[in-house]
Parts: C-alpha cells; sequence; structure tokens
C-alpha cells in the first residue's frame, strides 16, 4: 500500500474521473490485500477517509436504493441490489476491468419490519459539538421516564461519550 499511497486510478465506470489511492487505518494485510475501494458516502471508515481527505462524499444512490443521474446513464433508476449490481458487472467487463466474478453472500444489515437488506447512504444533517447541548440532552432525560429505570444511567453514559450530535427527524425515538 505505501508505494501505491497518492498514486490515483481511472474510475471503471465514470469516464473521466480519478479516483485517487489513499491510505487508511482500517485497511491492512491481515484483513484482505491492504487496498480497497472507498465509497465516501456509504460507512463509517469510508466517511472517515474521505473527511480526514477533504474528499466529496458524492453519493450515487438516492433513498429508495436507486442509482441516482450521477451515476450514469447505463446505471440511473437501477435498483443497486439488483439489476444495478447486474449492470455494473456488465460495464466492468466491457471495459476489461472485471478481474474476477463470483457469488457472494455479503452480510447487510436488515431492517427489523421488512426484512429486507439496508443500504447504508450519506444524508444531509446539522452536526453540532458543543458542550451545552451534551449537558442540555443529559438533564433533560433525567426527567425522562424511562423503563427499565436501569437504562438511563447507560443512556447517560453513551450521551456523555458522543462528541457529535446530528440532529434529525429521519428517526423516532424507541425504535430499533
Amino acid at each position: 500500500g505505501v508505494d501505491l499511497a497518492d498514486g490515483s486510478c481511472a474510475h471503471p465506470t465514470i469516464p473521466g474521473r480519478v479516483s485517487p489511492l489513499l491510505p487508511a487505518n482500517h485497511v491492512t494485510m491481515a484483513k484482505g490485500t491492504g487496498l480497497v475501494h472507498t465509497a465516501p458516502a456509504h460507512g463509517m471508515e469510508d466517511y472517515g477517509v474521505a473527511s480526514h481527505h477533504h474528499l466529496p462524499t458524492d453519493c450515487l444512490v438516492d433513498e429508495g436504493g436507486f442509482f441516482t443521474e450521477a451515476a450514469g446513464p447505463e446505471l440511473q433508476n437501477k435498483n443497486v441490489l439488483e439489476e444495478g449490481n447486474e449492470a455494473v458487472i456488465q460495464m466492468l467487463q466491457a471495459a476489461g476491468s472485471l478481474l474476477k466474478e463470483e457469488k457472494y453472500v455479503h452480510s447487510y444489515p436488515y431492517d427489523w419490519r421488512t426484512k429486507k437488506p439496508m443500504i447504508i447512504r450519506a444524508s444531509k444533517q446539522w452536526f453540532v459539538n458543543t458542550a451545552s447541548v451534551k449537558a442540555t440532552a443529559q438533564e433533560v432525560l433525567k426527567k425522562v421516564k424511562v423503563i427499565p429505570t436501569s437504562a438511563v444511567n447507560r443512556m447517560l453514559e453513551m450521551l456523555d461519550r458522543r462528541t457529535f450530535w446530528c440532529i434529525s427527524r429521519q428517526r423516532c425515538w424507541g425504535v430499533p
């Protein structure tokens, strides 16, 4: 990996796009080849690498799990877990960029209600990093009736460890 750091490669499906080769602590020879693709909008480790190197976190997948226009006309409006996946394979084959293809059962997180795989993707949020927000949240939590009551201390400890706060209306509290 050290020999390739600061290099770049052509994107295999988006003509003219160049992707930098960057080192990352979560990528080691013990866990694989030492090099992997990075999708900053689709995972915490990748997002961390992108943030550290000031890369954009372009998300080529919409809220419904379909490729956006930015992914290119061959992929636009295709479901990433269904026909989109096959389209990417065909594009890689056509470009001569596919070294090997084999079936792999990915351990996607599953939605507890629909029992369908979920795609982790970045979305616009408001983040704050202030001690006053943390202190206020902890004081308010102390006034909330929590069942079982033993969970309050765990929640207070969790709030204390948080470095960033995401203010979002995307999720109801108390939902797994």
